[in-house]
């Protein structure tokens, strides 16, 4: 249940609340969006083509000058691996299990790395995978520095791999630009800013040869033709796009302001989340989880990562249930 968000029916196994009674703020995924457009019945009764827009308004969309459809970004994550022969991967950490795990699972050698370890680490490296937000810690590292470390890599035909995930927000901070330039790899999840994880849709952006390299290998048909039709339109509703965008980054900051109100002071976070290391971590997890409010545990860094509710009334359940752990709080400035 601990390794990803999202496992609702799980929790309500485990702790015998029916899945309907549910606050789910385990994910960073944005919890509301907007009206969905029309899926046309060619969508569904035919075969997906390319050349129905998508490919276009991503590009758009991300400034991007070359992208890769691909049925959500994890599809990418397991595939990069096989496009390279054994490497020296090394991936910033603590981060996202499911690339360290891809990586090695193709036999590749992989080093947990520490921001300030990348630049003596370098000259060994093959790879270099960071998180940029960071999940689960939301540190953000700026775009000059990632591009130093990507032109070193690139010198001898290594890939600096970056995973955008939680980046919309701030596009600001993307090297979606810099995406075609060879060794840089950038991914992308639709799902998360535009709250519709359940299409399963990400975009690769990279150079041309690499992405033909990947298609081939995923083979045709990735994407659904539903899938490709309303993340057209959602991709060219830049009004839209603003109307989110504007509310998920209040709202991260409410939440953040809120847990810093009830004793859990973020150490991090995102406009989608926010991160909080306390030695409470598992017993505050257990109580809300109690309380029907399930959220993501990380007790190997001793820390809980807090998504966004999608109303008032979910506001107000997650303040009292945060007040309620004021207890066991309290408990640990006792000790401390």
């Amino acid at each position: 249940m601990l390794e990803h968000g999202g496992r609702l029916r799980a929790a309500a196994q485990r702790y015998g609340i029916p899945l309907e009674d549910w606050l789910d703020l385990s994910t960073g995924i944005a919890p509301y969006g907007w009206d969905l457009p029309p899926v046309p019945a060619q969508a569904w009764a035919r075969l997906p083509e390319i050349n129905d827009g998508l490919e276009a308004a991503a590009r758009d969309y991300y400034g991007a000058a070359s992208l890769l459809p691909v049925a959500g970004s994890q599809a990418a994550i397991q595939a990069l691996p096989r496009l390279r022969t054994h490497s020296n991967v090394g991936i910033l950490a603590p981060t996202y299990a499911e690339h360290a795990a891809a990586w090695r699972r193709e036999g590749h050698r992989i080093t947990k790395l520490s921001e300030g370890s990348v630049h003596r680490a370098l000259p060994q490296l093959d790879v270099l995978l960071v998180v940029n937000p960071n999940n689960p810690t939301g540190r953000l590292i700026e775009p000059a520095r990632l591009l130093d470390w990507h032109d070193e890599l690139a010198e001898r035909g290594g890939w600096l791999v970056v995973d955008e995930a939680f980046i919309d927000c701030t596009p600001q901070h993307s090297l979606a630009a810099y995406s075609d330039m060879p060794g840089l790899i950038v991914l992308r999840s639709f799902g998360k800013f535009f709250g519709l994880a359940g299409l399963r849709l990400g975009f690769v952006l990279a150079a041309q040869g690499l992405l033909d390299e990947l298609e081939a290998l995923l083979g045709p048909w990735a994407v659904s033709g539903p899938a490709r039709s309303i993340a057209r339109h959602l991709l060219a509703d830049s009004d839209g796009q603003r109307r989110q965008r504007e509310r998920l980054l209040a709202d991260g900051e409410r939440l953040a302001a809120l847990l810093r109100d009830c004793g859990l002071p973020p150490t991090g976070g995102s406009a989608l989340f926010q991160f909080c290391c306390t030695r409470r971590a598992v017993p505050c997890m257990e109580l809300l989880a109690r309380r029907g409010i399930l959220i993501r545990l990380f007790a190997e860094l001793d820390s809980l990562r807090f998504g966004l509710p999608a109303d008032e009334a979910g506001w107000l359940r997650l303040e009292q249930g945060l007040l309620d752990c004021a207890p066991i709080l309290a408990s640990l400035e006792e000790t401390s």
